[in-house]
């Protein structure tokens, strides 16, 4: 089959099941996300060296746990996301380092709670931060970042010249990245029309946090696989690689948004 056509239908595929999984109720969403975790958290091991059984036993439990069992509260709220907040933070500065090797074995365990398996929690809890379960959040979140990913790649291919980050990341382009941000900013005040529960100050923010943060989660993994020395992090999507390398933008954005939104509505 033709890899573009191959590429297209593989693609087609992920958004119609996370669509439908996010759209029909939250246990579908949990239960899709869930599995994609689990999917990310074996193409982690498989980047950095790590045992996946006991891996996949800590992510299961920690997002069950937090996700269905335990009553939500702030206090734990803060907890998990200044904890995540600290591990994408070094990873940020891990990703400007020349020749940085990969992580000891505690290093990677903690990178794994804080960089995967905390993220896919957030993400959970952003879908309800107002306290009912509220998909179409999570669907415009994905649209702009399928908006960022669009046009970045768009307009760094049609007048990219200056390259962005080109030791990890040779194709990404700084005009690339600006476009990116102008047309997320621009979706996000789309939305803002059509989405009446959400201002459009909070979608131009949102689309902003999604097109650095984003960003910056997608050279991250890029690193972790230079240094593994693949090309992606899986091949359960054909023409796609891996679940981490299309959901490595949420991953890393997810904190930020959640600290974003829960000051929005601590102010208010």
């Amino acid at each position: 089959m033709n890899e573009t056509l191959t590429r297209s239908l593989s693609g087609l595929v992920y958004i119609l099941i996370l669509l439908f999984a996010t759209l029909f109720s939250r246990e579908t969403f949990l239960l899709l996300f869930g599995i994609f975790m689990l999917q990310a958290v074996r193409e982690f091991c498989d980047l950095v060296l790590l045992p996946k059984i006991p891996a996949l036993i800590v992510a299961a439990l920690l997002y069950f746990q937090f996700t269905f069992f335990l009553t939500p509260s702030n206090s734990i709220d803060i907890c998990l996301v200044f904890a995540s907040l600290l591990v994408a933070i070094r990873l940020i500065l891990w990703l400007f380092k020349d020749g940085s090797p990969l992580f000891d074995l505690q290093a990677k365990w903690v990178k794994l709670i804080g960089y995967i398996i905390i993220p896919f929690i957030l993400i959970d809890k952003i879908s309800r931060f107002d306290g009912e379960y509220e998909p179409t959040l999570i669907v415009c979140i994905f649209i702009l970042i399928w908006t960022n990913d669009t046009f970045a790649y768009i307009v760094g291919k049609s007048i990219g010249k200056n390259k962005l980050f080109e030791r990890i990341s040779p194709k990404k382009t700084i005009e690339g990245f600006v476009g990116g941000i102008v047309f997320t900013i621009i979706a996000g005040i789309i939305i803002s029309h059509f989405y009446f529960l959400r201002s459009t100050f909070f979608w131009i923010m949102t689309g902003l946090v999604i097109s650095i943060f984003g960003t910056l989660g997608d050279l991250v993994e890029s690193k972790f696989k230079r240094l593994a020395n693949v090309k992606d992090s899986g091949n359960i999507m054909p023409g796609h690689g891996g679940i981490l390398d299309r959901l490595d933008s949420i991953i890393f954005v997810s904190p930020f948004l959640f600290l974003f939104y829960k000051i929005i509505v601590y102010v208010s």
